[in-house]
């Protein structure tokens, strides 16, 4: 089974790709991780998790999830992770959850697919996310090949600025960015109530139409990337930039 978690839809393309060449059931871990919902999951397959990478390791919502949720039947589990340039030292990190779930590591692929991150990046035009995609297909392709034939990735090389980065950056990370306090919301809002239902955290309420958001933010950028009038801003870094979803 392929379950996926993703904000803008870059993992949520992965994860179909590599679907279609393997054959698996695909599940969007959204609605599970947004209820809470750990009702043990069952894959006679092995176990494919995409997602994106947050500082250099999976999303800690993600990861929390999936220490609390048993997932029966194949031991094996393969992570693919999409990011902006690295994925960092996380396969040690990935290795120690599965250690904890009792599961066989089956190695860590990095897909290299457009920045979404809005809080601090730059975000691509619509050309540069297609040729950035375009790019990543044969790596997508080469991860879904060895899926199939339950081949181990190849172990990743970490280098000491990658272990640094996935250890103490990623442990600052958290509190030092990773805050809803910037976002606030323009005249151009519609009251939708768009980036209340993308938020995997419910961390969004419509207080009298308008967006109000609560301490609980992961930083996924769904709700500034989704909105449909670009109504949403981060502090003023977003200002003027391309918002980014998922073109394919």
């Amino acid at each position: 089974m392929i379950c996926y978690f993703t904000g803008t839809g870059n993992s949520a393309y992965v994860a179909s790709r590599i679907a279609g060449q393997t054959e698996q059931e695909v599940l969007n871990l959204f609605e599970k991780i947004r209820s809470q919902d750990h009702t043990a999951l069952h894959s006679e397959k092995p176990w494919v998790i995409v997602c994106p990478t947050y500082a250099w390791r999976i999303p800690r919502i993600l990861s929390d999830w999936l220490k609390q949720t048993p997932l029966t039947g194949s031991r094996n589990v393969y992570f693919v992770m999409t990011c902006g340039g690295s994925i960092g030292n996380a396969e040690v990190y990935l290795k120690k959850l599965c250690r904890q779930k009792q599961m066989n590591f089956c190695g860590c692929f990095p897909i290299v697919m457009p920045e979404n991150y809005l809080a601090l990046f730059t975000t691509p035009t619509q050309d540069e996310a297609l040729e950035c995609i375009r790019k990543s297909e044969p790596w997508i392709d080469q991860a879904a090949q060895e899926i199939r034939q339950e081949v181990p990735f190849s172990s990743i090389q970490a280098e000491a600025k990658d272990k640094l980065n996935s250890g103490i950056v990623n442990v600052l990370f958290y509190p030092m960015m990773v805050s809803a306090k910037k976002f606030t919301v323009t005249d151009a809002c519609i009251h939708c109530g768009l980036c209340a239902k993308v938020c995997p955290l419910n961390n969004i309420q419509l207080r009298q139409g308008q967006p109000q958001w609560g301490k609980n933010c992961t930083h996924c950028m769904a709700c500034i990337c989704r909105c449909p009038k670009e109504a949403i801003e981060y502090g003023t870094h977003s200002v003027g930039l391309p918002r980014y979803t998922c073109p394919l």
